[in-house]
């Protein structure tokens, strides 16, 4: 008989499941297909072609890694029209959503998380239909989200070997879970030691190999093109380097120019491109550091690698030259796991930054583009600095010499 604990926690798990499923049911935007700058209509292309047996990367130019194909395609694939192809990929986010509040729940469970701490740490996931709005539903990032999440879940769990293909899975879907692969190498080395360490290495690079290969003989022109699109994006207008070229260009006059390329509206020039570098070398610092201190710690713990997890993504994308609004999606499950002592005000800030993005996206978005506009400059610039401040405090958490302690 589960225990009244096991009973709490199993009903947290259930309304947090309901409330975002009913949550997303009312962003009556999305199931009429007409929200607001969605990226559905581009998925929808890209699903018709392959639906039509046109062939990725050969055939036609695709921006994502192949392990994308499937959220792209399963729609077209069950439906027939713009309306009922936007509903499809809706309903298949939402149940991706319902993926990642599963795969944080037993992370919470792993990492002995009980009670009302069960419900606040799934939280960011359940009420991301009000922090996010109809953008959750209208891009694809529940999807490597929701794998991440279950990757960590996995690892937190000991399933090493398990969490190490999933992890590669969702690095196939989308790049940026590669950052947690040294942290889930090290995990294992420290536990396990070294040789079960390399297997999983070679589990999680295997298994993305796997997902492009096929891809790569029949254009590697095209796979090289898709990767190397995202890897040399200029300076997104969103970005925290952006952000305060913006506020300089409010409050001392300086000049600035855009343009659009690789799918967003990007600042450009030699002061732009300045930034560009200096975030990129700030990123990749940050993350050696993280990547360093965990494998170094005195003590491995479960807390302790979930700090890293969320450390690594929130540096990903505070720090990138890119910082589209979908990016938090990534944050939702991780950063809801750390609810212990001196990291738990991240949850907060996390809900500062969705609704600073939702206070000008998608409303003021193109004022921002084509007119600086001074007000969502403003409010661009504090939800960067809101994401670099929960970076902050998890790294903060992470150099202290002690381990860190589970709830």
């Amino acid at each position: 008989m589960p225990s009244a604990s096991d009973r709490g926690d199993l009903a947290a798990l259930v309304v947090a499941a309901a409330v975002f499923v009913s949550l997303c049911a009312a962003l009556a935007s999305v199931w009429q297909a007409n929200s607001a700058i969605s990226d559905v209509p581009v998925y929808e292309r890209y699903g018709n072609a392959i639906e039509q047996g046109t062939v990725p990367y050969r055939d036609f130019r695709l921006e994502y890694p192949p392990g994308a194909l499937p959220a792209f395609a399963v729609p077209s694939l069950l439906t027939g029209g713009s309306r009922s192809y936007a509903r499809a990929f809706a309903l298949e986010m939402l149940l991706l959503g319902l993926v990642s509040i599963l795969a944080a729940f037993a992370a919470l469970r792993s990492l002995g998380v009980h009670g009302w701490r069960v419900g606040l740490g799934l939280a960011p996931l359940a009420l991301a239909p009000v922090l996010l709005g109809p953008l959750l539903l209208t891009r694809f990032d529940l999807y490597p989200a929701a794998l991440a999440a279950a990757a960590v879940a996995l690892l937190l769990a000991g399933r090493d070997r398990l969490g190490s293909g999933v992890l590669g899975a969702a690095i196939a879907v989308k790049l940026y879970p590669a950052v947690i692969l040294p942290l889930a190498i090290a995990w294992t080395w420290r536990r396990r030691g070294r040789r079960e360490a390399l297997v999983g290495l070679g589990i999680c690079v295997g298994v993305a190999v796997l997902v492009f290969l096929p891809f790569f003989v029949l254009s590697p022109d095209g796979v090289i093109w898709s990767v190397r699109r995202q890897l040399d994006r200029p300076l997104q207008i969103e970005s925290l380097g952006s952000a305060v070229l913006l506020a300089l260009h409010h409050v001392a006059g300086m000049p600035l120019g855009w343009s659009s390329s690789h799918g967003s509206q990007n600042l450009t020039g030699t002061v732009a491109s300045a930034t560009e570098a200096m975030t990129t070398v700030l990123q990749l610092a940050v993350l050696g550091y993280i990547w360093w201190r965990f494998a170094r710690s005195a003590t491995v713990t479960g807390a302790r690698f979930v700090e890293a997890c969320a450390a690594v993504v929130v540096a990903f994308v505070a720090l990138g030259k890119v910082l589209s609004p979908q990016f938090l999606v990534w944050l939702l499950p991780l950063v809801g796991l750390l609810l212990w002592r001196r990291v738990w005000p991240a949850l907060a800030l996390l809900a500062v930054a969705c609704a600073l993005t939702r206070a000008w996206f998608p409303d003021r978005y193109w004022r921002l583009v084509f007119h600086f506009d001074g007000l969502a400059s403003w409010l661009v610039l504090l939800r960067d600095v809101a994401l670099v401040a929960i970076l902050a405090l998890v790294v903060a958490a992470i150099a202290r010499p002690e381990p860190a302690r589970s709830p």
